[in-house]
């Protein structure tokens, strides 16, 4: 079995210091959402385990997912690649081309069989024997079946390979299925969006080789630590739902005062995902903060449940009552109320006021 070296024998060999290598594991434990005591443990395994061997394969897709990732700032993408993990499959970021790069990815699943991990972009298509999408002269199904059988695990980026996406849409002429669809004896861990955050694609591969096991997932199959809330749930723009105050029409005064969505289309009260909380770019925003509703790229079938800016009319839970028509009215009327009784309480507080200061006024005559 072959051996590979460990990310801090790497980081040894690039002539990193001890402290900055502490201070690596300290900020990839706060990008986990973990606590201080983990950073030990993150560099314990860096320090004793080896390089984990990554073939990444791409189906149909638009490449966004490589996009995303290769633009992760914490920790950097070139930290992943050059270090982290050993990628020896990626023809997209490979150097290698044709021949080489075909018997690169033969090598790695001869050599590190039962350890690597598979990582797929894109998704395959069934229709006319896979005929629709072919890798290295072969239909990208059976490219696929291959470098599975031997994989540890399967990571499914983006919406493509989770879902099925746009490829999967109505009518669908391709049969174009996701990955799970194709391999069905294999732990798979979906990351879904279009295309997933950076950060959350790191971090999935850092808790991994961090812990040698897969996150806890959701009952859909996907890590919790990034989509166990709404994205309604943290969404900066929530207190203007909450009162009622909705964007009418793109370049109303709603609009430019940052009013909520919803009316919009906006699916964040649907959508399970990190994107207002870890945000894109380095954390400096996401579509809501730049002005477009959220489309639940995250959601399976969010391409063929109507259009984007259609907004929802059944949502219940947390406040939403109905719909956003019925918000408003219901917000007016809790405040109408709320004033009503707090006059009422005024009121009474002043009438008894008066009874107490008659009373004293009676007791001093006498």
């Amino acid at each position: 079995m072959a051996q590979l070296e460990t990310f801090y024998d790497v980081m040894r060999r690039q002539g990193i210091s001890r402290r900055s290598f502490l201070k690596f594991c300290s900020l990839t434990a706060t990008a986990l959402g973990l606590g201080p005591l983990y950073t030990a443990r993150i560099a314990h395994a860096m320090e004793t385990k080896p390089r984990t061997p990554v073939i990444w394969l791409h189906g149909l897709e638009c490449t966004c997912c490589s996009e995303s990732f290769i633009r992760s700032a914490h920790p950097l993408v070139k930290d992943v690649v050059l270090s982290m993990i050993s990628l020896d499959y990626d023809d997209t970021l490979m150097a290698a081309a044709g021949h080489q790069a075909e018997a690169a990815l033969e090598d790695t699943i001869e050599k590190y069989k039962g350890q690597y991990i598979l990582a797929v972009e894109g998704n395959p298509p069934l229709n006319e024997d896979g005929m629709f999408c072919i890798i290295g002269g072969k239909p990208f199904v059976e490219q696929l079946k291959h470098a599975a059988q031997n994989a540890k695990a399967i990571i499914s980026w983006g919406s493509c390979a989770s879902h099925g996406c746009v490829q999967a849409a109505r009518p669908n002429p391709t049969r174009a299925v996701p990955v799970h669809k194709v391999i069905t004896d294999k732990p798979i861990i979906k990351v879904p969006g279009c295309p997933p955050i950076a950060e959350v694609m790191t971090g999935v591969i850092t808790y991994m080789l961090t812990f040698d096991r897969l996150p806890e997932l959701d009952r859909t199959g996907r890590p919790k630590m990034f989509y166990s809330q709404r994205i309604h749930d943290k969404c900066y723009r929530r207190p203007h739902f909450d009162a009622g105050q909705f964007v009418e029409h793109f370049d109303d005064e709603g609009a430019r005062r940052g009013y909520c969505l919803y009316k919009m289309g906006c699916k964040g009260p649907t959508t399970y995902n990190a994107c207002s909380t870890v945000q894109w770019n380095e954390g400096t925003s996401f579509p809501i903060k730049a002005g477009h509703g959220c489309i639940g790229c995250s959601e399976e079938g969010f391409w063929d449940k109507g259009s984007w800016y259609a907004r929802l009319t059944d949502i219940h839970a947390f406040g939403v009552e109905a719909n956003a028509d019925k918000i408003g009215g219901t917000v007016a009327g809790a405040i109408g109320a709320t004033v009503a009784v707090h006059a009422a309480i005024s009121a009474l507080k002043r009438a008894q006021t008066k009874s107490a200061s008659k009373s004293v006024q009676k007791m001093d005559t006498h």
